[in-house]
């Protein structure tokens, strides 16, 4: 085989570095998934296409020194997709089973805090195309329920896809052709284009009853396969009726079974009948059978609309609703005048004479009376009056209202008019269903001069500021202490749009007692408690306000701090307090690893601090416990001449080298993170792993050299074996201690050469093969041969006999493709690294296109498959398939050229 190489074009691009080689962030996306393509249009955007149900697989590539930290996010798809924790923060972003929703620009975001973070973004095109929907339709006419031959119809396809589907009509297994056949017209309709296609046959003709099949397709891309639906015109064809078993609405008892039919009363092909129910799915405990929808002893919560739905695909689908309410019945009542319950729940108002601000029973004026039961439905409630056991009605004086237009919905008034002594009576409210077994309601309230009166409200004495620690429980108490009856108290935040700790605006109390648990900051506040304007009186609101005090320990900086420092010099340890309830502290104390630090008493309006000089013997942790009187709160401090981690540098060129034996040396380079920190660092610890177990353990001795800040540091570890990959651990020493390991793995790569100019067009003829070499991570070799020099024993009838030119002398590289190799062995032939030079791409591109060519010969059953591959070395090595050739080819020698355009330096 003959490989050479066309160059176009070709550029460079400087690299920008901080201190030393301190470099800030730089970020690639690839992805290593199951793309269908990856491409960049006419603005340099980057375009992923997925299969929706493949796996996606961006893998953020970085350099930069100290190595970046990355953080994964997405824009332009469903608000509620969430990563998953372990995916956000890695370099390596994966989604299984990828959805349509899914799809939107991710971005990939490096920073390691030199310079300004680097972003990157790559668009993801989830492709999908769902089964069709085909729809049969009819023209309005006199004649209905059935097609007749003179009649229209409209076959209406409907798809959901990315791309835009294409569409094909068939009747039977023959196409259909608009320019064909004059009795159909084929259009998209408006707004709906890509969407949907009408298949219209105009004054149906024998024919046309037939089957008609849709298929949908977008032309096998991402190997998406087409999809059909067929429906059969008969001239029995008709659209879906149906009528239910019951009323528009149905009105029960709790406990009742309830049974809905949907009956079908046309409709060809047999339609499907589903039930729904509005708002919120069917209860767990519903049951379909056939048309039928069984609900087993309602609840409250089982009221609501259920909906019917028949589908046969035939005109429109038919639909009948039922609204099914459950009786239920909650009234509200509070003590009558004699300070006993009447009855459990109601609600009850006495409103005095409003035209004249009264605040009071009195003789001559008029006075209201209401009730009210909560109750579904609220319109069959039946309200009833009494006055001392005998039925009211209407009068000049006792005027009954059944929905009075002043009060809440469903509330029932009796107004007594110009008050006289004959009106002091007892007076009752019953509400009931009629016909239901729910038992009725009754409350009883006596109507004198002084059986009603005001209220008056109180907060008892300290009270009107309640102080309470964080995490504890608290009570605010805001009682009636006078007043017929007494009205429950209604508790609110001052505060606007603040709710209460229950998540309500309002929060109602019987006795004025408002108890608050697990009290936390936020909760603290002024608090409004208010007569509420039921259950008594219907006057002006009698309100107070408390102060609720949170005492919470004081909030301190730093939390934690690593504190680094040389042995024998002054160290300051300093925990500022930001907020403090209440503010006056307490108590300040420093310790050291967990012992009391005996010093003067410190000032406790003044700024903790802690000065002392460190020894071997002072490293440790340091603690700032600092007090109020609701608890302690505490600044640590690792305080270490321990020296700071080395920073392994990942950007080495060509770190690898060969050795003999199958062996290589990996040059590993790190740089130092602030050295002059600690102590002077004389040397470094390096461990060499494999599989946790210790193959070299070695002191790196700097010979007086002190590292410096940005400045690489380099050490050549020998003897590993190819293409094993290792663990390495780096530690500093100084002259007191020894740092932390770092760690990280180093892998064997193909060292890479560079091309003379004679190897940009290469025929193999000298022993250097042009710069090529053999990958060693491979499985087997390719040969350099000619005619003069093959293998006689080599498989019969595969092969070529001579180079492309004919001649026995020239040379081709070659591979054995049968035994012993056996299916996914690989050989791998690596190029010279390709600089990209200074000139420009085309027009409205970044990139810089070059032109690859080369002869191949695949002869043989068991030939394989033969890929080429480029390998761009910008930020990290990324190896992309660019061309790709599988089985039997032929006797002869084929010529292969395309297209690439690198983003940087690049093998083949």
């Amino acid at each position: 085989m003959e490989l050479f190489w066309i160059l176009l074009f070709s550029s460079a691009c400087p690299l920008t570095l901080g201190q030393g080689v301190y470099a800030r962030a730089n970020a690639q996306i690839v992805h290593s998934g199951a793309a269908c393509n990856v491409k960049d249009d006419n603005i340099s955007e980057r375009i992923y296409t997925i299969k929706e149900g493949d796996t996606l697989v961006l893998q953020c590539i970085v350099k930069g020194h100290p190595r970046p930290q990355i953080r994964w996010t997405k824009t332009a798809g469903s608000a509620s997709d969430k990563f998953q924790e372990t995916s956000i923060y890695n370099e390596t972003l994966r989604i299984e089973g990828i959805l349509r929703v899914q799809g939107g620009r991710y971005y990939c975001k490096a920073d390691n805090g030199v310079g300004v973070a680097d972003i990157k973004s790559i668009r993801v095109d989830v492709q999908y195309l769902d089964t069709p929907v085909l729809t049969v339709h009819q023209t309005i006419s006199d004649v209905r329920g059935s097609y007749y031959q003179e009649k229209t119809v409209f076959l209406r396809c409907t798809v959901n896809s990315n791309p835009p589907a294409r569409f094909i009509w068939k009747r039977g297994n023959m196409r259909i052709e608009q320019s064909k056949d004059n009795g159909v017209d084929i259009y998209e309709p408006l707004y709906t284009q890509g969407e949907t296609k009408v298949l219209k046959l105009k004054n149906l003709r024998p024919k046309d009853f037939a089957d008609y099949t849709c298929q949908v397709s977008v032309r096998n891309v991402c190997s998406i396969e087409d999809k059909s639906v067929t429906f059969r015109l008969t001239n029995a064809t008709t659209p879906p009726m149906i009528r239910l078993s019951v009323n528009d609405s149905v009105v029960v008892d709790p406990g009742q079974d309830v049974f809905l039919t949907c009956e079908i009363t046309a409709g060809f092909p047999p339609p499907k009948v589903t039930w729904s129910r509005y708002p919120g799915p069917l209860p767990l405990s519903a049951q379909v059978r056939g048309q039928t929808l069984i609900l087993r002893a309602v609840t409250p919560t089982d009221a609501g609309f259920y909906n019917c739905t028949a589908v046969n695909n035939v005109g429109n689908p038919a639909r009948k609703n039922v609204n099914l309410i459950v009786r239920s019945k909650c009234l509200y009542l509070l003590p009558n005048d004699e300070g006993t319950d009447a009855m459990g729940n109601l609600t009850f108002q006495i409103t005095p004479d409003s035209n004249k601000d009264s605040e009071t029973i009195q003789m001559g004026r008029d006075l209201k009376l209401s009730c009210h039961a909560d109750a579904t439905p609220q319109d069959k409630v039946n309200y009833t009056w009494y006055k001392n056991g005998a039925p009211v009605f209407n009068s000049d004086s006792l005027i009954l209202l059944r929905s009075d237009p002043d009060m809440a919905p469903g509330t029932s008034s009796l107004e007594i008019v110009d008050m006289k002594f004959r009106d002091l009576a007892t007076y009752s409210c019953v509400a009931n269903f009629p016909g239901s077994r729910v038992p009725e309601l009754r409350v009883d309230v006596n109507i004198s001069q002084n059986s009603v009166t005001p209220p008056v409200l109180s907060v008892p004495p300290g009270g009107q500021v309640v102080s309470v620690r964080e995490g504890g429980n608290a009570e605010l108490a805001c009682l009636v202490v006078d007043g017929k009856p007494r009205p429950p108290i209604l508790w609110s935040r001052v505060e606007k749009d603040v709710l209460m700790s229950a998540g309500k605006a309002v929060v109602e109390t019987p006795d004025g007692r408002l108890r608050l648990k697990n009290v936390s900051r936020d909760m603290m506040g002024l608090y409004r408690c208010q007569t509420a304007p039921y259950n008594g009186l219907n006057i002006k609101r009698r309100e107070a306000q408390i102060q609720l005090n949170v005492q919470y320990p004081p909030i301190v900086d730093p939390v934690f701090q690593d504190v680094r420092s040389r042995n024998y010099q002054m160290v300051t340890l300093r925990c500022l307090i930001l907020r403090s309830n209440p503010p006056r502290l307490t108590d300040i104390r420093w310790f050291r690893n967990g012992d009391f630090i005996r010093m003067p008493m410190p000032d406790l309006k003044e700024t903790p601090e802690l000065k002392f000089k460190l020894e071997p013997a002072s490293n440790g942790s340091y603690e700032c416990r600092v007090s109020n009187s609701a608890g302690m709160s505490t600044c640590t401090f690792n305080v270490s001449a321990q020296p700071y981690n080395a920073e392994f540098y990942f950007d080495t060129p060509n770190p690898v080298r060969i050795q003999k034996g199958n062996n290589y040396s990996y040059n590993l380079q790190w740089t130092q993170k602030d050295p002059e920190a600690t102590d002077r660092i004389i040397g470094y610890w390096v461990n060499v792993r494999k599989n946790k177990q210790s193959l070299l353990s070695k002191q790196i001795d700097l010979k007086g050299k002190e590292p410096e800040k940005g400045v690489l540091l380099s050490h050549t570890i020998s003897d590993l074996r190819i293409p094993l990959s290792y663990e390495v651990r780096l530690a500093p020493i100084t002259t007191y201690s020894t740092g932390d390991y770092i760690s990280r793995i180093i892998q064997y790569s193909e060292p890479y050469t560079y091309p003379r100019p004679s190897d940009h067009v290469c025929g193999f003829e000298d022993d250097r093969i042009c710069g090529f070499s053999q990958d060693r991570s491979d499985v087997f070799d390719w040969t350099r041969q000619n005619h003069l020099t093959q293998n006689p024993k080599r498989s019969a009838n595969t092969g070529p006999e001579t180079d492309r030119s004919g001649t026995k002398e020239g040379y081709y590289m070659y591979i054995e493709a049968s035994r012993p190799r056996v299916q996914g062995d690989k050989a791998r032939l690596l190029s010279p690294l390709f600089n990209v030079t200074s000139v420009r791409g085309p027009k409205g591109s970044g990139r810089v296109p070059y032109c690859v060519s080369f002869y191949y010969h695949m002869k043989g059953k068991h030939i394989g498959t033969l890929n080429v591959l480029l390998r761009v070395r910008s930020i990290a090595s990324v190896d992309s398939v660019v061309w790709m050739k599988s089985g039997h080819q032929g006797p002869d020698w084929k010529k292969a050229f395309f297209d690439i355009s690198p983003s940087g330096p690049f093998q083949v």
